[in-house]
């Protein structure tokens, strides 16, 4: 992963007291979200806020990179659970607050130093903390990375796991969706391969990184035709000699993919995912850019 050491340093040191934070009080489910939700007949356009220096013991940093990406002209943003974690003792309000900038909170986003061993992804009982959470605050979605399953029975207990957090996700009205990381798309997406066959479609979608598939060997023109039916969004970054830059300036194949989705009839998050291994935090400038070139590919 491109930026694994910046977010494990962020999210290694503060582990302990998010999990000891979320689980300080169960909170009752609000009611349906009033976010306006994206129209399933058009892609949306989404950024994940990594691309900002938010601090997060200082939510209003948050909020300042929601006002920017929605001046920039997206229709909604993905975040780590890390950056709602000083709310947790007055989530209605950071859900008003949220719902303030009128973008789609299409997901929180689960990424930890380490997973379950048995599992792969987070452990279940941190995991429903921080889907409650999300439910409360107007998250559709609760989005799981994990750890590299390699063996056969390894991909099945991963699988199986994300049933289960599938349908528990289900219970607090969110979609579950499974991002992936370099490893899983190696040796032509075995794993990815593995887990698609292994869970449940109805409980059970990705949110594809085709920015970290493209540093293997996977076609990923085929594979997101192939798949297109399970993508409920895909992650999108570019790369120059193994280092990111902004959508559209290296090799990433952007036009070949949007065609593909465009030939499978597919509707979703189209999301830019910006983040530099160096912990580099360029914002609304790089931003901007990306989503010209997202916008360019997709309304060709």
């Amino acid at each position: 992963m491109a930026s694994s050491f910046t977010r494990r340093r962020v999210v290694g040191s503060a582990l302990a007291g998010a999990a000891g934070l979320f689980a300080q009080r169960a909170v009752p489910l609000l009611s349906a979200q009033t976010t306006a939700m994206p129209t399933s007949t058009r892609i949306s356009y989404g950024a994940q806020t990594n691309a900002f220096a938010i601090q997060p013991a200082r939510f209003d940093t948050f909020l300042d990179a929601l006002t920017q990406i929605r001046s920039l002209g997206y229709d909604g943003f993905e975040t780590g659970f890390i950056n709602l974690r000083s709310q947790s003792k007055d989530l209605p309000s950071a859900r008003k607050q949220i719902e303030a900038n009128g973008l789609s909170f299409l997901g929180i986003h689960i990424f930890l130093p380490e997973y379950d061993s048995q599992t792969s992804i987070a452990p279940r009982a941190f995991y429903e903390t921080v889907a409650r959470q999300g439910a409360e605050t107007g998250a559709q979605r609760l989005i799981l990375s994990g750890a590299p399953a390699v063996t056969p029975d390894e991909v099945k207990r991963k699988a199986d796991a994300l049933n289960t957090a599938g349908e528990f996700a289900s219970t607090l009205g969110l979609k579950l969706a499974y991002h992936n990381h370099w490893w899983e798309a190696k040796y032509h997406a075995l794993e990815l391969e593995g887990l698609y066959a292994g869970t449940n479609p109805a409980k059970v979608s990705f949110l594809m990184d085709v920015g970290h598939a493209s540093r293997t060997d996977l076609d990923l023109p085929s594979f997101v035709t192939k798949h297109a039916t399970r993508l409920t969004g895909l992650h999108f970054r570019d790369f120059v000699n193994g280092k990111q830059v902004p959508l559209g300036q290296g090799k990433f194949p952007l036009k070949q993919v949007a065609t593909a989705l465009k030939q499978a009839n597919w509707h979703g998050w189209v999301i830019n995912e910006e983040e530099r291994e160096d912990g580099t935090k360029l914002g609304s400038a790089v931003l901007e850019t990306s989503l010209r070139a997202l916008k360019g590919a997709f309304s060709a």
